[in-house]
């Protein structure tokens, strides 16, 4: 365990000091603690358990979480109770994001601490292998500098597992007037609109606010474009698009703040290496003339023509290296330019496939309902053959069994690729074996009709349960007819997962 020192700058509560020195400098600084919270560096291949304490923003706080160590990462699975709404701190802070600090004071967003009343649960992972984690109450989820708002901190049980060292580590706390500069203000919140609409509102106006509009517009004007469809969406009542669209809205716009916080410093040093520039020049100007005012001599002019052209050779060279290293810079970005752009292609294609996926499962329950009652499990779609569609005691397909069978085959010849389980069960009349044998043979009866119109023998499965899986109560009558029944779960990478 590494003893990192912090600063979680709550003045009020605090008593912290800042010199007027850094504050004139910067709205963002650098924090040293009154109090420490603890860093572990954790083992590998093991799991151990670490506590956490609520700050004096909120001292009812609490939380625990397992930190599990596998495969090169750190799983983090955590709890946390009696935590306020984030509103409570000012009219800013909409939610709460779990940090990993580094030793060295380099903050990780882990993810959004979404509460559920008072409570809230996550798992995530991260590469880093020694740091503390604390809980930040944030504007929006996808902040990459915590503000100073600091309500939880993780602190070692008496069994963590792990290296104990002492290390001051200062990282940057964002400051709760940059987001009071940036025009965030109080709101009331519509329980009908999700929280994540607006976060996303919040993450725009601090985009704005640091320029991103001027200095980063394609990536702020795909940040607003989000946040139209969000709003859309939630005119619209569709919670779940509304969701989706504000969060990539709220992604989107800390992407666009911080291309812009990162170009209004390259204008700012170019600023400053103009204004260098032009008091260089004006240096040799006056230099010259104090060249030519005392020149007493043709040897001393000579000695300085020569000075001046080492100077001006040194300068040509030092700019064809920083035009050389600019170029490189600029390609490095259009690179990785290039590569972000081929893994959003990649994932939008793997979200169309899935929604693809998800539509022809209801088309397909849909259409399976009008043949014979069918439901959505995890399984698959599962159709039930009641008892009536086969004789009294046998495995004899009825008419009207053999009519639902060949509109269900010519259903699944229409989609290749669906795998069909056939279960056969029976109620817990006669004996053991008897079931087993007649649940089996109504499966395979099914089977053989349904290979028989088309079906490939490799997609279609059959298997008797006998009376060992009821459904119902045997002790009625009612309640052994709905266990006499065979069951058909179609599935297949075609229809992904369950209906949600």
């Amino acid at each position: 365990m590494t003893r990192v020192i912090v600063l979680f700058l709550a003045l009020s509560c605090l008593g912290l000091e800042v010199s007027a020195q850094q504050q004139e400098a910067s709205n963002v600084i650098n924090i040293k603690v009154s109090r420490s919270v603890t860093a572990i560096t954790y083992r590998a291949k093991t799991s151990t358990k670490v506590d956490f304490r609520g700050t004096a923003l909120q001292p009812r706080a609490e939380g625990k979480a397992e930190v599990t160590s596998k495969e090169g990462r750190l799983s983090i699975e955590a709890d946390f109770l009696k935590l306020d709404p984030a509103l409570v701190l000012g009219p800013e802070y909409l939610t709460y994001v779990l940090w990993a600090i580094s030793p060295e004071g380099r903050p990780v967003n882990l993810g959004e601490v979404v509460l559920d009343g008072d409570k809230a649960h996550l798992k995530v992972t991260s590469r880093l292998q020694a740091f503390a984690m604390i809980v930040t109450a944030e504007p929006y989820f996808s902040v990459s500098i915590p503000s100073e708002m600091v309500v939880l901190e993780n602190f070692a049980r008496d069994n963590t597992k792990g290296r104990a060292d002492y290390v001051d580590a200062k990282f940057e706390l964002l400051k709760r007037g940059r987001y009071e500069d940036a025009g965030l203000k109080a709101t009331r919140i519509d329980p009908k609109s999700p929280l994540e609409l607006y976060e996303a509102r919040n993450a725009l106006q601090v985009a704005k606010w640091q320029q991103a509009d001027r200095l980063a517009a394609d990536s702020f004007e795909k940040a607003s474009a989000a946040l139209v469809r969000a709003e859309d969406f939630n005119e619209r009542k569709e919670r779940k698009l509304t969701i989706a669209a504000a969060r990539e809205a709220a992604q989107l716009g800390e992407d666009a703040r911080v291309i812009a916080e990162k170009r209004g410093e390259e204008e700012r040093l170019a600023q400053e290496r103009r204004e260098a520039d032009e008091r260089e020049a004006r240096a040799e100007a006056e230099a010259e003339n104090e060249t030519r005012r005392r020149a007493e001599a043709e040897m001393q002019k000579k000695l300085e023509e020569e000075a001046r052209k080492r100077a001006e050779l040194e300068r040509i060279v030092a700019e064809k290296e920083k035009a050389e290293a600019e170029k490189k810079r600029l390609e490095a970005e259009l690179l990785a330019t290039k590569a972000a752009a081929r893994e959003k292609e990649a994932r939008e294609a793997a979200e169309k496939a899935e929604r693809e996926k998800q539509e022809l499962r209801q088309r397909l329950l849909d259409q399976l309902n009008r043949i014979l009652p069918t439901k959505d499990t995890p399984r698959g779609l599962q159709l039930t053959m009641a008892d009536i569609l086969f004789d009294s005691g046998r495995y004899n397909l009825r008419p009207g069994a053999r009519e639902a069978l060949a509109k269900l085959s010519g259903i699944i010849l229409a989609h290749p690729g669906l795998k069909l389980d056939i279960e056969g069960h029976t109620d817990n009349v006669g004996g053991d074996s008897y079931n087993q044998t007649l649940s089996e043979k109504r499966a395979g009866a099914v089977r053989d009709y349904l290979t028989n119109q088309g079906l490939g023998a490799d997609s279609v499965t059959a298997k008797g349960f006998g009376e060992h899986m009821p459904i119902s109560d045997n002790t009625s009558a009612q309640g052994r007819q709905q266990n006499r029944r065979v069951e058909i779960i179609v599935s297949g990478e075609a229809i992904g997962t369950s209906i949600r």
